[in-house]
């Protein structure tokens, strides 16, 4: 039953609610109250205090949904709109906290620092691009020009602020950057990691050797662990809600339209001589090499265009799902020169997803009167569970949704959201309750902490069995007699590495490896995933007095670019932290 004959059968009880409305509306009318109610927010949010206005977002998305258009030239999903405007508002979040802290430090570009960057001696990039003559030389004489032209009075105004804002924002990197410089011991370490290397010999002891009965735990041991490591097991806020969906994969009725498109193409497609042309007008996946290709390249499943005639086209042939189309264009000896025409089977935009999304509708509708799980249960709906983590798109059991974050961070306890059209459904969802950021309990990580504590008494375990091994041993033969191993070995250890082959990530013991001398055996490593004992062959230190001047330029560039990068962005969310940041996006959006 539609939503419009389910309101046709309550007119009775309708009418007498829209009497007893426009009486409370006339008692109201003389009022200002609906001038506070449909004022509304006048802003998409604020940062402390300074709105980001709704021109300005809509903008930023703007921006953000042409260079998609131009970039990737795929098809705007709800869900990657949903991650661009996600995008735009955290950077608009960014400029807002980075303006407000420049203005804290007082810094602030001059009038005389902005004449310079347009008519000194050394301008901006920006007026050197645009009137910089062959020579190299500015055009002093076009420049003047342009500044006094009345037309481009408007012009300049928006130039100058641009310049200002680079200026000031160049001044602010340089604050950061200044208090993160990069020495010259740093470049010589950083050399040496990236250009020296250690050929081993080495015994592993898996940890894994250790059985479960060889280590136990008390409850007590586990609470103490939480209490002395809470840093471990903290949580943003999070949000448990439930939720019902309807599938928009594509029906079989879907796939047979499908079909039935690419069988009436086929005379065309055999009649087509511009065939990259054909395709292409008519929209087809796979587009045309004009190329020849070896019989034997030919993948599996487009071996069907070899028995066809040159300028045959094949029967419709479903490859993954989709209706393909072959034509072997030409032949030569051992080589042929084909086209594949194929449409990807897609749920049908009327007959399918608008049928689902008004269900869906329907749904959310009768679910905000009558109740979400009372809907359910009428219409035969299966109700799942999920929690989600601000801050994180991904969900588990839906994958990663933007939309299903921010309809969450919008609702309150036991709000209904619109319909949400995820890439293959479309779901309802109902918050049931939202978790406040902080050390989760006991009770949710226990299991965790099990395991972290039965490991660090495995590692213990297993490092005092290597090391009574170790002391009736005089090298690595003997030990590997003892303990019944094979000797490995590895070439090529990089200082700067993690991984030593055979073994994985270990950088604990690389470390170890290169504090060591030739021909020197260690004594046990307790590493991440086993205990070593290793030989050292031989070890090449790289010399930093060989270091190139570029060398050394590149290795400076690239550790000040990373330390710039990993601050700057803890920087930001220190300045998040501290913020009063407001989120009008889902009132107004709504």
């Amino acid at each position: 039953m539609g939503v419009m004959e389910k309101m046709r059968n309550s007119t009775a009880s309708i009418l007498w609610i829209l009497i007893f409305s426009f009486g409370v509306l006339w008692v109201l009318a003389d009022t200002q109250v609906f001038d506070a109610v449909g004022a509304g927010p006048q802003a998409m949010g604020s940062v402390n205090g300074d709105d980001i206005g709704i021109e300005e977002y809509n903008q930023r998305v703007s921006y953000y949904t042409n260079e998609f258009n131009e970039q990737d030239g795929g098809t705007m999903t709800a869900e990657i709109r949903a991650e661009l405007e996600q995008q735009a508002w955290d950077d608009l979040v960014a400029a807002r906290l980075m303006e407000q802290k420049m203005d804290q430090l007082g810094i602030s570009v001059t009038d005389s620092e902005l004449i310079d960057m347009v008519s000194g001696d050394n301008p901006a990039p920006f007026i050197r691009q645009q009137f910089q003559q062959e020579d190299g030389t500015i055009d002093r004489v076009a420049l003047r020009a342009a500044i006094e032209s009345p037309e481009n009075r408007e012009v300049w105004v928006m130039i100058e602020q641009q310049l200002r804002d680079e200026r000031r924002q160049q001044k602010m990197n340089n604050f950061i950057g200044s208090g993160l410089r990069v020495s010259n011991l740093d470049v010589r370490n950083q050399y040496q990691k990236m250009n020296s290397y250690a050929d081993i010999q080495y015994l592993r002891f898996p940890l894994s050797e250790v059985s479960d009965d060889e280590v136990s735990v008390t409850e007590d041991e586990l609470r103490e662990y939480l209490r002395n490591n809470p840093e471990e097991f903290q949580r943003s806020e999070t949000y448990h809600f439930r939720y019902v969906s309807w599938d928009t994969t594509p029906t079989e009725e879907d796939t047979l339209n499908a079909i039935r498109d690419v069988e009436e193409l086929r005379e065309r497609f055999a009649d087509a001589e511009d065939i990259g042309r054909f395709l292409e007008r008519n929209q087809s996946q796979t587009t045309y090499d004009d190329t020849f290709v070896s019989r034997d390249d030919i993948q599996d499943e487009y071996r069907p265009v070899l028995d066809l005639a040159v300028g045959e086209v094949s029967e419709v042939i479903m490859i993954d799902g989709d209706p393909h189309l072959f034509k072997k264009v030409d032949e030569r000896g051992d080589e042929i020169k084909f086209a594949a025409f194929s449409y990807q089977v897609v749920a049908d935009p009327i007959g399918t997803i608008d049928r689902l999304a008004e269900e869906a509708e329907e749904f959310e509708f009768y679910a905000s009167e009558d109740g979400f799980e009372e809907e359910a249960e009428r219409l035969g709906i299966e109700i799942q569970t999920a929690t989600a983590t601000k801050g994180s798109p991904f969900i588990p059991g839906l994958g990663q949704s933007q939309q299903t974050l921010s309809e969450l961070e919008g609702l309150r306890r036991n709000g209904i959201s619109d319909p949400i059209e995820l890439s293959d459904k479309f779901i309802v969802v109902q918050l049931l309750r939202t978790e406040s950021a902080g050390t989760r309990p006991f009770e949710e990580v226990r299991g965790q902490i099990e395991n972290i504590v039965k490991n660090e008494k495995r590692r213990q375990v297993m490092l005092d069995r290597v090391n009574d091994l170790y002391g009736n041993s005089s090298d690595l033969q003997e030990l590997a007699s003892l303990a019944e191993r094979d000797i490995l070995t590895a070439e090529s250890i990089r200082y700067g590495g993690t991984s030593i082959p055979g073994a994985g990530r270990e950088p604990k013991v690389i470390g170890a490896i290169f504090g060591m001398q030739e021909g020197e055996r260690s004594n046990p490593i307790l590493g991440r995933n086993a205990v070593f004992v290793v030989h050292v062959d031989q070890i090449s230190m790289a010399d930093p007095a060989e270091m190139t001047t570029a060398e050394a330029n590149q290795i400076r560039n690239q550790l000040e670019q990373q330390k710039f990068m990993s601050f700057n962005q803890v920087f930001i969310d220190r300045l998040k932290e501290d913020a009063r940041i407001r989120d009008n996006r889902s009132a107004l959006l709504r």
